[in-house]
């Protein structure tokens, strides 16, 4: 798979999870296994050895960029990028910073990478993907740039509200109807591009991609290539405590529910525990502590409770008022695995190279 001037050997871009959830270790391994390695910048300077509790903005752009080198680390030859959210407040540092540090592509959501081409302007090799889960989406991004920019992103992510984890880009109350359907939007996101810009950028199918039939159901339904996120997680090499970990392996499929984030959006995550998270932020951090949203229900009215640092508990092993997001298919998870483990499943790879893809 192809996206912008970085060739991977399998159409599979790993997925960012933030805080820290895939780090340099995850990333770099996907690399290294040929696929695409994502970090997740949000909220990375939390566990930074630089950061000191009150400089959280000037510890973030720094705290990314250690996080490139030690991916790189892992895959010097590797397609290592970096997933950009457009609703946190640093934004266009973490942007730029993603571009400093080496990062090859960005991966830009919650929310329309209106300004991307702008931020990355210095930086012409840097490819750019937005996620979107509407063809409207992706025509605005792409009349946007081309109008603005000159350029259309250099592949596009379409992830399915109905299965993926995290931050979704639907409203709440259109999740679960029964009316979106992922591989249509896909095929409606690709004639898009081709007939009003007669261009052939990769499309790419993100949410409840778990196995090999998945993967394949994907590229038959018309997909270049898959994002894939929450498989990683119970790996060796995934940035996460064991114990977040093991509340993926304990985890039924009926625990796992939509949320509302104080972001705005909808996610979807492990729901057992919102009060417990709730009560720990209104009794331990009653005012926001690092303004790490634009907009934030939680800055604004203490309402809901604090989504960076929740998430940062949970990284660090805190299952108890941590939150945990993830995909509907994470009760799927029966042990823990390596990275090649997974590539040799979807792909029968060989540790060093391909029997076929």
């Amino acid at each position: 798979m192809q996206i912008g001037k970085h060739k991977v050997p399998f159409p599979l871009i790993q997925g960012g999870m933030g805080v820290r959830i895939s780090g340099a270790s995850l990333a770099g391994h996907v690399a290294k296994c040929g696929g695409v390695g994502l970090l997740a910048t949000a909220g990375i300077a939390l566990n930074s050895p630089r950061y000191d509790g009150s400089n959280y903005f000037a510890t973030e752009p720094q705290a990314l960029k250690d996080e490139l080198t030690k991916a790189y680390q892992i895959a010097p030859d590797g397609v290592i990028g970096t997933n950009c959210m457009v609703a946190v407040t640093d934004y266009a540092d973490l942007v730029k910073a993603s571009c400093e540090g080496g990062a090859k592509l960005i991966v830009s959501g919650a929310g329309l990478p209106l300004n991307l081409p702008e931020l990355t302007a210095d930086w012409p090799d840097v490819a750019l993907v937005p996620i979107v889960s509407s063809v409207k989406a992706a025509q605005i991004i792409c009349r946007k740039w081309t109008k603005g920019y000159h350029r259309l992103p250099d592949a596009i992510i379409v992830e399915d509200p109905e299965t993926a984890g995290g931050h979704l880009g639907e409203k709440l109350e259109n999740i679960g109807s029964g009316a979106y359907d992922q591989y249509a939007t896909i095929r409606g996101v690709k004639a898009l591009v081709q007939q009003e810009w007669q261009a052939d950028i990769p499309i790419i199918a993100a949410g409840g991609i778990w196995d090999r039939a998945d993967l394949e159901h994907a590229l038959a339904e018309g997909a270049d290539g898959v994002q894939m996120a929450s498989r990683f997680v119970c790996t060796e090499e995934c940035d996460a405590d064991i114990a977040f970990k093991q509340a993926y392996l304990d985890c039924r499929q009926e625990d796992i529910g939509l949320i509302m984030s104080p972001a705005g959006l909808p996610g979807r995550a492990l729901k057992a525990n919102l009060e417990a998270i709730r009560n720990r932020d209104l009794e331990m951090t009653p005012c926001c502590p690092t303004g790490c949203l634009k907009k934030c229900s939680y800055k604004a009215d203490q309402e809901r409770f604090c989504i960076v640092h929740a998430l940062d508990r949970a990284q660090r092993g805190d299952t108890e008022t941590g939150l945990i997001f993830c995909g509907t298919n994470a009760w799927k998870a029966e042990r823990i695995e390596t990275v090649q483990d997974i590539f040799n499943e979807l792909f029968d790879t060989i540790q060093g190279g391909a029997i076929s893809a």
